[in-house]
């Protein structure tokens, strides 16, 4: 694909549907000024269960982007991509037989937790640009490891943190940027919890799972239906965070965000969680923490069991003159004094990047190689807050944390949580 681009171009680009972060109009991104075949962006997928299957339509534009070829460990998913594009992209078990393809320019990972760094960075070292879905890493050093390869390659890198992506997350925070709220002293981060679970027996593997792809890092334990979402793996610490950093990365992305420290992060974390004694999930399933930043602000995060819409669930950043905060899926803006809600950022204030649609902002990256809203940096240190967090919670006590070095200070057993032993063969 060349990296020309005209003005007119550029303007269809930023066209997008305000219903949804990732739908697109049918002619958002086409019509009469389509680019041709060589100019239009090659797109791989890895990882075509709900989340992926979801959001795929949506970047793949008439005109403008085109499938090429799509990953799922799951055959019959691998093959559901193939009939819904009419047998027109090649489909395969196997992630490397994406990333490899010279012919493809970007792609987009909706692979379950444990796989996003190793995925992402097969893509990136073969010179491919990278959507990933939230939360970016398993680990803190995953995720500087894949932020570093991001740099160094010179990639395009969005991550699926599609709160940015509202109008509502981003006015909360360039008022609280712009000194709207007065002082902002605290900001409440809430977001729904993971939850316990039964022992599970082992079963046998189906025909059209390759098991061994699917475990890739994780501990090789028999099968037991852990790899269906909604709760099969994303409440196991083999996998994920849990919830903590599933949903909670939302939040708290936006958090860092409105406090102005995404490329950095806080000086002091500690917190109480409540973990599963026994069953198979072991992630947390409410916590309590808060972390300190150098400039004052206390960023308070606590769960709920609520609906994602309910009105605590978000980041509310709270001034000695006011407060404001969007919240759930809905995006919905509060505010108090509720004047606040009709505040104009002025043209001298700090204005936020401005993208309507993530699906639509990552295809305009890739074509005008301009960062992201969310770039792996920015990725990187907000999944950071869900892991230090967590070690925290399961140290029970409080920690310093050195956000340059990204160390916690003078606790050793802490950073040996740093990072996670991978089974072979993978590696960074």
């Amino acid at each position: 694909m060349s990296r020309k681009w005209t003005r007119r171009g550029l303007l269809k680009a930023s066209l997008a549907a305000a219903a949804s972060p990732y739908m697109l109009t049918s002619t958002a991104l086409g019509g009469p000024d389509a680019l041709s075949a060589s100019e239009r962006i090659a797109l791989g997928f890895i990882g075509l269960g709900g989340r992926g299957r979801g959001t795929m339509p949506h970047f793949v534009r008439p005109g403008y982007s085109e499938p090429i070829a799509a990953c799922d460990v799951w055959r019959s998913k691998a093959q559901w991509a193939s009939a819904y594009f009419k047998n027109t992209l090649a489909v395969t078990q196997d992630f490397r037989e994406v990333t490899s393809r010279p012919d493809i320019d970007a792609v987009v990972i909706s692979s379950p937790d444990h796989w996003h760094v190793l995925h992402a960075l097969s893509a990136v070292r073969a010179g491919k640009d990278v959507f990933c879905e939230k939360p970016l890493s398993l680990s803190v050093r995953e995720g500087r490891v894949l932020a570093d390869e991001v740099k160094r390659h010179g990639r395009i890198f969005l991550h699926g943190t599609h709160q940015r992506s509202f109008a509502g997350f981003r006015h909360a925070c360039e008022l609280a940027l712009n000194g709207y709220l007065g002082k902002v002293h605290t900001i409440r981060v809430c977001e729904r919890a993971s939850w316990a679970d039964n022992v599970r027996p082992p079963q046998a593997v189906p025909a059209d799972l390759n098991y061994d792809l699917w475990l890739g890092q994780a501990p090789e334990i028999p099968y037991n239906g852990q790899s269906v979402g909604g709760g099969g793996w994303q409440c196991r610490s083999d996998y994920s965070a849990g919830w903590i950093s599933g949903c909670a990365v939302h939040p708290l992305d936006i958090a860092q965000w409105g406090n102005g420290t995404d490329r950095t992060g806080p000086v002091a974390v500690e917190g109480k969680g409540v973990y599963p004694t026994d069953g198979f999930n072991d992630t947390a399933t409410d916590w309590n923490v808060t972390l300190t930043y150098a400039n004052g602000v206390k960023l308070i995060l606590t769960s709920t069991h609520n609906h994602v819409n309910s009105p605590e669930v978000g980041a509310r950043f709270e001034g000695d003159e006011g407060w404001a905060m969007a919240h759930g899926n809905a995006a919905s803006e509060l505010a108090e004094p509720a004047s606040l809600l009709r505040k104009t950022i002025g043209p001298n204030d700090i204005h936020l990047t401005r993208s309507d649609n993530h699906a639509s902002h990552f295809l305009e990256c890739v074509r005008t190689r301009k960062e992201s809203i969310a770039p792996a940096e920015v990725a990187h240190r907000s999944t950071t807050l869900c892991l230090i967090s967590d070690i925290a919670m399961r140290l029970d006590r409080p920690l310093k944390w050195d956000p340059q070095q990204e160390r916690f200070v003078g606790d050793e057993q802490a950073n040996r949580m740093l990072s996670r032993s991978m089974r072979a063969p993978w590696r960074l």
